[in-house]
């Protein structure tokens, strides 16, 4: 028989239980291993009542439940990621009464199916879809029992932070929202790159994260509403940069990609693409053979190259000669490719 549990929330939603109990900073990863066995299904409804909602969950693996979350905080936007042992939750009017953090949560599956019934929609998700639900309507979700564990990444939306009006999103409740193209696929690819990048940004870069997050997820939605014109001129310009970002590092192998090419395959002029690179610290063609070089660094030092030729490695890289890249390497880290090569396996001889 399943066992279930329930938990309320006894703090404002705003202050992350994991966050600000736990350990206060931008990256936070907690897990049931430290929690007694028949202790665990009890603590991850706690858990999962501050960080989500307050839900009643059941299982059928209560004996062997395992379950993890990492947490990030992003000044103002939060993302987490969620992997736990199968599991079906349910919020019904009693949890809204009791505690609403009234947010729009979207969620990305990443693994096994999950099931998700809101507002008299019901949808089956896939790995790769997403699906958005709203904290002040009941639902239930069932995360599929097959042989694994369940995994997804949910962000956490208030509702003022969106252009968009809240009679068309719940248009959106409880339906697959396939996210393989166009800004669903960054969107994806930002969430799931983010716990391994943001806990080594600098505290002022958090936000300025939040904000490209929001802005990806605001049109995402839009256009699955057709509603990009709520979109603001700042909004738009912030997702074009992203766009071009994603462009370049898709594109990093190829030695014609050039400031050109990007603005052609943007529908914008070169001009267009010198003045949104204005306020960063690099032009367009610096951040191309940063990005190049850096790729390059990394496979110099990866024993899984090691035999690879280092001229090899700059082609794959997109530049042309050796001598360019030789040259570009050399004035960027004052080191030649071959150097750099050598001192990384010789340090990693002197820790083996």
């Amino acid at each position: 028989m399943p066992e279930s549990v329930d938990a309320v929330c006894d703090h404002p939603f705003g202050n992350s239980w994991i966050h600000h109990k736990i350990q206060r900073s931008p990256v936070v990863s907690v897990s049931t291993d430290a929690v007694p066995k028949k202790e665990r299904l009890a603590w991850w409804a706690h858990l999962s009542a501050h960080e989500i909602a307050p839900t009643a969950l059941s299982t059928e693996h209560a004996g062997n439940f395992h379950a993890q979350a990492h947490s990030i905080d992003l000044a103002g936007v939060r993302v987490a990621e969620f992997t736990m042992s199968p599991v079906t939750g349910r919020r019904t009017p009693a949890h809204i009464r009791r505690h609403d953090p009234d947010v729009y949560q979207l969620f990305l599956v990443q693994d096994s199916p999950v099931r998700l019934e809101q507002r008299r929609n019901d949808s089956c998700m896939q790995a790769g879809d997403f699906s958005l639900f709203d904290t002040s309507h009941p639902y239930s979700t069932t995360f599929a029992d097959v042989g694994g564990f369940t995994r997804l990444t949910i962000m956490f939306l208030p509702g003022d932070a969106l252009p968009l009006p809240r009679g068309h999103m719940e248009r959106l409740l409880a339906h697959k929202l396939p996210a393989r193209t166009g800004t669903g696929a960054m969107l994806a690819r930002y969430l799931t790159g983010l716990r391994e990048h943001a806990g080594g940004c600098d505290p002022v870069e958090l936000p300025r994260l939040g904000t490209i997050g929001l802005d990806l997820a605001a049109a995402f939605l839009a256009s699955r509403l057709g509603s990009e014109d709520r979109l603001t001129p700042e909004s738009r310009r912030r997702i074009l940069i992203a766009q071009i970002d994603a462009y370049i590092e898709r594109q990093l192998g190829n030695p014609n990609l050039s400031p050109a090419d990007i603005a052609a395959h943007h529908h914008i002029s070169v001009r267009t693409l010198h003045v949104l690179f204005q306020d960063r610290p690099e032009t367009v063609s610096a951040t191309i053979r940063r990005r190049r070089l850096e790729r390059c660094r990394t496979d110099l030092a990866d024993p899984q190259f090691r035999d690879r030729p280092i001229s090899e490695i700059g082609l794959r890289w997109g530049f042309k000669t050796a001598a360019e890249f030789s040259r570009a390497f050399r004035t960027a880290y004052d080191i030649s490719p071959r150097d750099h090569r050598r001192h990384a396996f010789a340090a990693d001889r002197g820790t083996s």
